[in-house]
């Protein structure tokens, strides 16, 4: 009965929403507190677009400013999460190696979403042991998924408690898009142009659906599914961990005099098994077996963490008690605010005995990871129900978006991508990358990069779906040190969506 009326509520809530009100005055641009080139301002937005004369939230921009005469517009940006700050996304995009022919084109304009960073920040009050990842830690049994249920639930109410639990039902990606349509207009653009990464794909295609005539260029990197990361987007992760899993596997096992982790592929496969089932049984500093998968997974996100991955391995192997491991940042509001996204965007499963099936389920179809990806979430005990039903991904509107997606990505697998390409149908092309790894733009891959930067440029996009072969020869003349510093910073704009280590 809780779910049917919701669903009225949803339709009746969408049905009666209010248009944009007038645009906001145009940002007063003042140099960032950091003293660099961006520009920073303030827009002020409503909490509720049903009520645009009610609550209203402050959200922060940034630009960065084209100074070429024959600049086109404004590219706006996001990096994720959701609950990724973007304020500084332009420089990080600068610092990953963005063409200077991009940069003429176009302002690039960062942005904190609402409820995230500078922007009217929500909390759920998280104590220093809660600031871990949001996604579930992986339940051995049945057993697990009934005490991870009490740790979410004790989490979905804290949320609700907090200072900015009445705001709840309204941070959501449907009205970050509306906000990001304010920002058109305080810009006073007809058209935005947009690049965002893993859930950031998904915030792009919920804006070219709700404003398919202000939308220019759409590059959508790392994608989704149609539902984003919602119950069964953060399922996907299980398939994920299984497609990339071999990359590193091969690496190790090439260094098998390094590292000792197996001789081939198939034993470095079997040790992450091994390893996993005697840290269930007995943790090092620490570490037990699901914080082990954990670190695993996050450390799949790009090749350059595979040699620390793999020293963690090793001295955990050897159940050397010195064992190194980062410690987790402050990522209280990233993790706050992604939660009052993923819980307020759509209905999650509230029966714990439908997430024993469904952890069992993925047990066996991805044993690697499917057990943690697969658990219980707060959103399962969420206070809010969705004020609106989830915006629905389809072909309606202009052929304007691009997708560039890495065949072996963790945590926004292939599937995912290729099922929001059907349901963009002929608005989109789609460019598959033969490499690993979250994040295809500005990758070392010559021909994805080569083909985003036609699209933003000169308005060139691929006829058909394009396929790009394995090659890392994009920024091959960098010097050592440059190198690492272009992939700190692509890191940073591709970054983990789900915070820092995760639950143990």
């Amino acid at each position: 009965m809780r779910k049917l009326m919701a669903a009225v509520v949803a339709v009746v809530s969408a049905a009666v929403l209010a248009p944009a009100a007038q645009a906001a005055q145009g940002p007063q641009w003042t140099p960032c507190a950091d003293g660099g080139p961006l520009l920073c301002a303030t827009l002020t937005v409503p909490l509720d677009y049903r009520n645009p004369g009610g609550e209203q939230l402050e959200l922060a921009i940034s630009k960065l400013p084209s100074a070429s005469p024959q600049r086109r517009g404004v590219l706006l940006l996001n990096p994720g999460g959701p609950g990724g700050s973007g304020l500084n996304m332009p420089m990080s995009l600068v610092s990953s190696g963005i063409p200077a022919s991009v940069l003429d084109t176009y302002d690039l304009i960062g942005f904190d979403p609402r409820g995230v960073g500078q922007s009217s920040p929500v909390t759920c009050d998280l104590r220093p042991e809660q600031i871990v990842s949001n996604v579930p830690p992986y339940a051995k049994d049945a057993a697990d998924v009934v005490a991870r249920a009490q740790v979410a639930q004790g989490l979905a109410q804290q949320c609700a408690a907090s200072a900015s639990g009445p705001r709840l039902p309204f941070i959501t990606t449907a009205n970050t898009a509306r906000d990001m349509d304010r920002i058109r207009e305080a810009l006073g653009e007809p058209k935005i142009s947009y690049f965002g990464g893993s859930y950031g794909s998904y915030l792009g295609a919920v804006y070219a659906t709700l404003f398919p005539d202000q939308t220019d260029r759409f590059v959508l990197d790392s994608v989704t599914g149609t539902g984003g990361l919602d119950s069964t987007g953060a399922r996907l992760m299980g398939q994920g961990m299984e497609d990339r899993f071999p990359d590193f596997a091969r690496w190790a096992a090439e260094r098998d005099t390094s590292y000792e982790l197996g001789r081939t592929p198939r034993e470095v496969k079997a040790k992450y098994f091994d390893l996993a089932a005697r840290l269930d049984a007995n943790p090092v500093s620490g570490v037990n077996g699901a914080l082990f998968r954990h670190l695993t997974f996050g450390s799949l996100y790009g090749d350059g963490n595979f040699p620390v991955l793999a020293q963690q391995w090793q001295a955990l192997d050897r159940m050397d008690p010195s064992v190194a491991v980062a410690a987790a940042q402050d990522f209280a509001n990233l993790l706050s605010s992604q939660l009052y996204v993923v819980c307020g965007d759509a209905n999650w499963p509230e029966s714990v005995a439908e997430y024993q099936r469904n952890v069992e389920q993925d047990r066996k179809r991805y044993p690697m990871f499917g057990a943690a990806s697969a658990n219980v979430w707060p959103c399962a005990f969420w206070a809010t129900e969705p004020v609106e039903p989830p915006v629905r991904i389809t072909d309606q509107g202009p052929s304007t978006v691009l997708l560039v997606q890495n065949r072996r990505d963790p945590a926004t697998p292939l599937a995912g991508a290729r099922e929001m390409r059907r349901a963009l149908g002929d608005r989109a092309r789609m460019v598959t990358v033969d490499q690993g790894g979250h994040g295809a733009y500005l990758s070392e891959n010559a021909c994805a990069n080569n083909a985003v930067n036609r699209f933003l440029v000169d308005g060139v996009r691929p006829a058909r779906d394009v396929a790009c072969e394995s090659d890392k020869s994009a920024f091959a003349g960098l010097s050592d040190e440059a190198q690492r510093d272009r992939e700190n910073a692509f890191a940073k704009v591709h970054a983990h969506p789900f915070g820092s280590h995760p639950s143990s």
